[in-house]
This record gives C-alpha cells, structure tokens and sequence, in this order.
C-alpha cells in the first residue's frame, strides 16, 4: 500500500499497487477501528491480498489478508521514514490500468533488502531510485561520454538534467548543465543497477565515499528529471541529520 488518507468516522481511502492493474484508489471502510478485520492489511507499506467490489466509480475493500509486514523497516524510524520515500515515489511513477509487476517486485524488493537483509540504507535508496526512474522511461544513458564517446571516463560525470554521461574535461569543453561527480566504482556500481536481473540488484558493495556519489548522483537525477521534491525525502534526511548528531555526541562523551 503506497497511501493512507483518513475519511469519515472510521474509512480510509487507500492507495495501492498490484500487479495487473496497477494503481488503485481503493475505499476501506470501518479500517481505523481497532477490532476492524482489515486494520493490519491497510497499512502503509503493508504487502496484502484483497478482495473488492465495484460501487459506482469507486473500488470497495470487502476482505483482506496481510503476506508481509516488513516488520523489520516498521521498527526502525530511519527505514521506515525511506521506505515511505520509496512509496511516494513509486505512487508518482505509476498509472491506474497499467499493469506494474515489476515496479511492485522492486519495491517489495527494496523493503526486504532493508529490514530483513540490512542492507546500509544509502545503497538500497540510490539502486531504488535509479531501477525506478529506468522502469518509468527516464533511464540514464551511462555507456560512454555524450561528448568523446568513451566508455571509461577518468573523472565520470552524470549530467543529471540530460541524464548523459560526460567527462569532467568534456563538460569543460562547453556542455552546460547540473552534473554530479562520479568515480569509477560508482559508475560501475549504477551501470550494474540498470543491467542486473532484479534479484541481482543489491549484490554489490562499495567504499563510503563511492556509495555516497552514487547515493547523490541518484537522488539529483531523480529530481532533475520528476521536476520536483518529496516530502517523505525531506523528513528521511532529516533523521539522518538527527542521527548522525546523536552518534557524534555520543562518541564524543565516551571519548571524554
């Protein structure tokens, strides 16, 4: 389920996934009382099996049974915060009545990649965005430079606004535009991200510093080409932010 919007007493409106028709507004009545049989299956981030009936234009939630909670991204403020992330943006990138299998697999995907397999967050957030945007029609042509068409630039660049490749001297030649610095590990690392089969998708590892140029070249893409910011995005670095201090002083009173 990719959004929850409370209605009435007790309704919601639900938005959801599936695989053969892809986006739904789906009607879930009586889902916010605590006894209610269809609480825990209309739930953000909430993998479920539902039945429905047409009323009108709209589609009525009539039963539903929960196949993955993803209880391990629930527990954790900083998964859970991302994985909302994922389901906005997944919620922007897709249609009613086109079928989506595998833009729902990646996302599933990436929440088990986080709360069951652990991976570090900044790989499973700049593989998410980048399969998503390739999945959606905006894939980055990462093959060789856009400009002397070698395929092993010495300083990579992402042009995040033409979504081209360049070397850094070739951008110095004349090409305008919001690039992001690259290396050769992270190029590889996103180059492995667009080819993989799906479940190959997270079977890489990098160093801190090439994992962070793919994590800001990723997210700089993602809104260069969307054209727009995300809220749910804006609240995860926020608690990054937050963390990240915490461990600092942290760190610094036991080193006192």
């Amino acid at each position: 389920m990719l959004r929850e919007t409370e209605t009435k007493e007790a309704d919601k409106i639900l938005t959801i996934l599936t695989r053969t028709e892809g986006k739904l507004a789906v009607i879930a009545r009586g889902a916010r009382r605590r006894r209610s049989r269809i609480a825990a299956a209309a739930q953000l981030l909430v993998y479920s099996e539902m039945t429905l009936y047409q009323k009108g234009n709209w589609s009525i939630l009539d039963e539903a049974s929960t196949l993955e909670l993803f209880d391990g991204v629930r527990r954790d403020v900083e998964f859970l915060a991302l994985g909302s992330y994922f389901a906005e943006l997944t919620e922007l990138l897709t249609a009613e009545d086109v079928p989506s299998p595998e833009i729902l697999s990646l996302l599933l995907n990436a929440l088990y990649a986080l709360g069951t397999l652990h991976r570090e967050p900044e790989q499973v957030k700049a593989a998410f965005e980048l399969r998503l945007l390739a999945l959606s029609g905006f894939e980055p042509m990462l093959e060789s430079c856009a400009v002397c068409g070698t395929g092993m630039p010495e300083e990579p660049m992402l042009d995040v606004v033409q979504g081209v490749l360049h070397c850094r001297r070739c951008a110095l030649e004349g090409r305008r535009g919001l690039s992001m610095p690259l290396c050769f590990s992270s190029l590889a690392a996103m180059r492995h991200v667009l080819r993989c089969a799906p479940k190959r998708l997270y079977a890489f590892s990098l160093p801190p510093d090439a994992l962070r140029r793919m994590e800001d070249a990723s997210e700089a893409f993602a809104a260069a080409q969307l054209e727009r910011g995300f809220r749910t995005l804006d609240f995860y670095k926020r608690i990054r932010i937050k963390e990240t201090i915490q461990m600092t002083d942290t760190e610094r009173n036991n080193g006192g």
